[in-house]
């Protein structure tokens, strides 16, 4: 145990370098590199092992993709050359030599062509497999980004609190069926006693275009207020907290939300979609676009916008929502139309001006994901403490 400990250490130390140790031709990119395609390709190989225990049903079709297949082998190759080539430019090997061993064992396990060995008797799974794709979509395409546009220049890749934010993209993505039950449960509970066959048929043969935008429309219209609530409702803030605890923003930033929170969430911003028979083409094309969107406004970027923002909502105007400023209490809670913000009275985004810091005063929300799931059941005064509103 404690050589693992260190060896935790060590990887920490050498992903959180210093700038000077991680500039190109230090070996420090492809280490990172190498590691992370190492350690996602291993996962994936797992779950190729045991799909019916760590793979959504909806990819396992994947594992019978020749495309898939190769991709991942591509993801093996490379993680194994990155891996080699940051041992021979490196001083410190840990990250080199994480990478490569990860990428033997996911050939020891049959890597690209592994299959099925490990049974399930239940009906349970994990989505490790959502976990691997999730980050590795999500980070190849923001990281990038990021490093070229940033809105905070100096904020590195791995910033303070990393790790609670990336915990939170696994905790999200293995509990990936509790959540999607407990989602759907309360608009399936309003179909069970309500009549709406019609309406739903007239729904569901709409234009795609108009079912598309109709989401997106009524969904934001019931995360406004449910959001609002989370801010002024004492006990519901609590919870919300956790998300506005977060000092960095950066598109790892929103994946930090409470359990709870995502189920109340979720549930209540299902129910207009899915009651109302919205096709299932249009009901998955919203939520991989929120699933996107939420990402994109909550990155490291210094974009501006001046015509879209004022019709869309755009990372300046959601930093505001997490600016630690006065003035940025209880402001811009729509996820898409600023639109609702205006009519509502909470519409607030200076012109040429970002948030000096992001977080709650005081920082009252303890690190780590157990303190933080905790953090809404204590008996304490700082977990009582809600903002102020300032008068607008």
């Amino acid at each position: 145990m404690k050589k693992i400990h260190e060896t935790r250490l060590k990887i920490r130390g050498e992903l959180e370098a210093p700038p000077a140790l991680r500039r190109f031709g230090s070996g420090w990119i492809s280490g990172v590199l190498g590691f992370m395609f190492g350690v996602g390709g291993l996962l994936l190989v797992i779950s190729f092992r045991a799909p019916t225990l760590f793979s959504m049903p909806e990819a396992r079709g994947l594992e019978g993709n020749t495309w898939f297949r190769l991709g991942l082998r591509v993801l093996l190759l490379a993680a194994f050359g990155l891996s080699a080539l940051s041992l021979a430019l490196r001083p410190g090997k840990i990250l080199g030599t994480c990478g490569i061993s990860a990428t033997l064992l996911a050939a020891m396990l049959g890597g690209s062509r592994a299959t099925g060995v490990v049974p399930n008797g239940t009906s349970v799974y994990f989505g490790l497999d959502w976990f691997v794709l999730n980050v590795l979509f999500t980070g190849l395409l923001f990281i990038p980004i990021e490093s070229i546009f940033p809105r905070k220049e100096d904020q590195p890749i791995f910033r303070e609190e990393w790790r609670e934010d990336l915990f939170y993209y696994l905790v999200s993505s293995l509990m990936v069926q509790v959540l999607t039950y407990l989602t759907f449960a309360p608009a399936k509970s309003i179909l069970a006693v309500t009549s709406l066959a019609q309406l739903r048929t007239w729904v569901g043969a709409l234009p795609f275009v108009v079912q598309f935008v109709a989401i997106m429309f009524l969904t934001d219209l019931v995360q406004y207020w449910v959001h609002r609530a989370f801010h002024r409702v004492p006990w519901l803030w609590k919870f919300h907290a956790v998300h506005h605890s977060a000092r960095s923003m950066d598109w790892m930033a929103g994946a930090r939300m409470h359990f709870l929170e995502i189920f109340a969430l979720r549930s209540m911003t299902v129910i207009p979609m899915y009651v109302l028979g919205f096709s299932d083409t249009a009901m998955h094309s919203y939520i991989f676009l929120v699933y996107l969107y939420s990402t994109f406004v909550h990155a490291n970027l210094g974009w501006r916008f001046p015509v879209v923002e004022r019709f869309l909502v755009t990372p300046r105007f959601h930093h505001w929502h997490h600016g630690i400023e006065a003035e940025a209490i209880d402001v811009n809670f729509s996820i898409h139309f600023p639109l609702f913000d205006r009519l509502f009275g909470t519409y607030f985004l200076p012109q040429d001006r970002w948030p000096s810091g992001y977080g709650i005063e005081g920082h009252p929300v303890p690190q780590g994901y157990v303190a933080q799931f905790k953090y809404p059941f204590a008996e304490s005064k700082a977990a009582a403490t809600m903002p102020t509103e300032v008068p607008r």
